[in-house]
């Protein structure tokens, strides 16, 4: 009996020390989780302006002349004849200034509904309508 008590508390230890380590595995994953999501974490507690009502379309467009996504991006809303506004945010002070404040940091960016969608993802935009 003596043995199976010994037993018990070295597997006992042995347990204790593997939780240890699974905590700082955890601790771990959730950083780096926080760090991928960080700006979806920003804009649920700071949500961007909505200068969709400023216009008259649900869709503002920010993009540039020689970029290919934001090409794409006006191809497919022509296609599925989604009305939309389109700022080029090198041509244009005041889409620039809002570009910056929606936290833009590539193109196209676009306004949906109040939603901000990074880069061309016709997905996202479709939900978002």
């Amino acid at each position: 009996m003596a043995a199976f008590g010994l037993l018990f508390i070295v597997h006992i230890n042995r347990l204790k020390g593997w939780l240890r380590h699974l905590k700082k595995y955890l601790v771990i994953i959730i950083a780096l989780a926080i760090f991928q999501n960080r700006g979806e974490i920003s804009h649920f507690f700071n949500p961007p302006p909505d200068y969709s009502a400023q216009h008259e379309e649900s869709v503002i467009l920010y993009a540039t002349s020689w970029c290919g996504y934001c090409t794409k991006a006006r191809q497919f809303l022509a296609e599925k004849g989604i009305p939309y506004y389109e700022y080029d945010i090198e041509a244009s002070a005041e889409g620039r200034e809002q570009y910056d404040a929606l936290g833009g940091n590539g193109v196209p960016l676009l306004l949906v509904n109040g939603t901000v969608i990074k880069g061309y993802n016709p997905g996202k935009i479709i939900d978002s309508l």
